[in-house]
């Protein structure tokens, strides 16, 4: 039955106290690509899962995974009533305005924000997306998958929680890559839901011995306490190169080269190598972390050269510091992460570079998502 919230949410809007959602974005790291639909299914295998575990989850470090860091730029969603009949999806960013009648949403492209307001039924509501940071388009964070997974977790909250995590994750990353929008796997629906500096080791049909409904899981380690969120942050840095490019161009080149004798086994090298960079974290083993993230880069640029397009003169101008620069996502442009051991190279790093590039200032969070003003499921008008 469709559930119209146009009454409601005139009444909200009158008391100020619309719903709304705000879905952080993520820093990715070696280790992503691995939650691809394909990486997870060709590297993964039923593990040996020990009686007792232990921190460093040993038995994890040959399975596909991902270490995700929410940080606080993102999008926020807010539920405003519309015309009672129709549904509707509003990009303040990218001033677009896309509506339908329910039962009528074509399965295209730029629809996928509205298709999804549909598979939840709703009615008489306009889903206003702005990110909360502008001019950082096309950075690397994950903003598509992040405004993907904030409508799903929005409409599911509007109507009482029908779908559970694991399905929200999985929801959000089907529609996002069958309807053409971006190939995206499930880390940045991942950090959506669940934030942190967060270890995801991807199960992608859940985990053996274990009833569920199939749609995939993870095991989720937290890596680091938000007491200890300053000792990484103050060696790491964003810079926005100015270059974007779409990040479905140099995913699909991975894809390709994995059906390749050379780039199998070079992407087979890369659970080993986000298995160290885990551990660096946790362990705060700055120099290990360093180590790891400048192996994976030379994994990925070997895979795909295109991935460091507009991000070599970073690359160099780190190494003068003695730090390294990995950049975000797969677009091979737009942001890159740049990190060093020490604190104070950092500190001069982005002195250099503040007149020359874009920074894009963080803070982490613990959390992936934040609601507001969230209506009772008891107050839905039918």
């Amino acid at each position: 039955m469709t559930i119209q919230l146009h009454v409601l949410l005139k009444e909200r809007e009158k008391e100020n106290a619309l719903p709304r959602v705000t879905a952080f974005n993520r820093i990715d790291g070696p280790g992503s690509s691995q939650d691809l639909r394909e990486f997870q299914q060709t590297f993964w295998r039923i593990p040996s899962i020990p009686c007792r575990d232990d921190p460093s989850r040993i038995w994890t470090s040959n399975l596909p995974r991902t270490v995700g860091i929410t940080i606080d730029t993102g999008t926020r969603i807010e539920a405003r009533p519309f015309d009672p009949e129709r549904i509707a999806v509003k990009s303040v960013d990218y001033q677009t305005l896309v509506t339908g009648f329910p039962g009528e949403i074509k399965p295209i492209k730029e629809n996928w924000l509205l298709k999804i307001m549909e598979i939840f039924n709703l009615k008489g509501v306009l889903f206003v997306l702005k990110n909360i940071r502008e001019g950082i388009h096309s950075s690397g964070l994950g903003g598509s998958s992040t405004a993907t997974m904030g409508v799903c977790i929005l409409a599911n909250e509007l109507i009482g929680r029908p779908f559970s995590k694991f399905q929200l994750i999985s929801l959000a990353s089907r529609i996002e890559q069958d309807m053409g929008v971006s190939i995206t796997g499930t880390q940045e629906q991942s950090n959506v839901m669940y934030g942190g500096v967060t270890d995801y080791v991807w199960f992608p049909w859940g985990k053996p011995g274990i009833a569920d409904s199939g749609y995939g899981q993870s095991l989720r380690y937290e890596l680091l306490p938000p007491e200890d969120y300053t000792l990484l942050e103050k060696r790491m840095a964003i810079f926005h190169t100015g270059k974007p490019r779409f990040s479905s161009e140099v995913n699909l080149a991975w894809r390709k080269a994995l059906l390749t004798d050379e780039g199998y086994k070079l992407h087979s090298q890369k659970m080993e190598v986000a298995y160290q960079y885990r551990e660096a974290l946790r362990l705060k083993k700055w120099d290990h972390l360093l180590a790891s993230i400048e192996k994976y880069r030379k994994i990925r640029t070997k895979l795909c050269s295109e991935y460091m397009e507009g991000s070599w003169d970073l690359l160099e101008r780190a190494k003068s510091y003695k730090s390294t620069a990995f950049p975000l996502g797969a677009g091979g442009g737009g942001g890159v992460l740049l990190f060093s051991p020490k604190a104070e190279s950092i500190e001069k790093l982005q002195e250099e570079l503040k007149n020359i590039y874009q920074e894009i200032p963080f803070n982490i969070r613990s959390r992936g998502h934040e609601l507001k003003d969230m209506p009772l499921k008891s107050d839905l008008h039918y």
